[in-house]
């Protein structure tokens, strides 16, 4: 095989159902050589479930990463399944519903905390939690964004999750690069995933893509943004690190 991941250990987060951005990683990746390993949250069954639909099964581990033994056990659970890590996607993301849907101006600090620490302080401890693994011989983190740069239509806080989740990544490039660990985002376009039915208003919001995205985009495809990922967890961007890939069909760089 000559895939991109040929020797390649990955582990993904965030696979929940098929339409899912995280499944398409996981997917592709296995194609382009990889061996996989899965975490899930809460519904553990499912994600089992839908891990049997990959080209080749794959182990899923328990993790709530707001769960700090869950993160300290995390490595050893791993390694159970590779003798190592180059690749980490983090595809994790939640907002209670007070934080969402046009509530910004009333929405409580506990609320915004639960969306801050799981949408982006995440990222930090998910790759602290996999330190030991990772600095083996360097590897590749890479993270779902949404671009943070504007402010979109009921996406409120997590919208500054997201923000969050852009800087997080900056400063884990920064402190991360001796040893050789990049730390990059994929800023995707939506897709019609069961994260999406949980935003009041994704059809305003989505609506967008269908007038402003010059290269096209289709909200059922979500393989350009897996492909981006993958892209991402190779070899071919060595000394790419702290940066955000926009796989959106440029509708962030367009104007009025």
């Amino acid at each position: 095989m000559s895939g991109l991941l040929v020797g390649k250990r990955i582990l993904v987060t965030g696979v929940l159902t098929e339409s899912s951005i995280a499944f398409h990683v996981a997917k592709l990746a296995q194609e382009e050589g990889a061996e996989v390993v899965l975490t899930g949250f809460g519904r553990l069954s499912l994600v089992e479930r839908i891990a049997k639909r990959l080209p080749k099964p794959a182990p899923v581990i328990e993790l709530d990463v707001q769960n700090k033994e869950q993160l300290a056990s995390l490595a050893g659970s791993v390694g159970e399944h590779l003798d190592g890590l180059d690749g980490v996607v983090h595809s994790i993301g939640f907002a209670p519903q007070d934080a969402l849907g046009g509530n910004f101006l009333n929405t409580e600090w506990e609320s915004v905390a639960t969306a801050v620490e799981v949408s982006a302080y995440s990222l930090k401890s998910l790759t602290m939690a996999l330190l030991p693994l990772l600095e083996k011989r360097g590897g590749s983190v890479v993270g779902m964004d949404f671009d943070a740069q504007v402010a979109w239509p009921k996406y409120d806080w997590m919208g500054v999750s997201k923000a969050a989740l852009e800087a997080t990544s900056r400063y884990l490039a920064r402190d991360l690069g001796h040893k050789n660990i990049r730390i990059n985002l994929v800023s995707a376009g939506p897709i019609k995933s069961m994260a999406a039915k949980s935003i009041p208003g994704f059809e305003e919001l989505a609506d967008v893509w269908n007038t402003r995205a010059p290269i096209g985009w289709d909200l059922e495809d979500p393989e350009p943004a897996a492909r981006g990922v993958v892209a991402l967890l190779s070899d071919w961007f060595p000394k790419t690190t702290g940066e955000i890939v926009h796989v959106d069909g440029g509708v962030h760089m367009m104007g009025a």
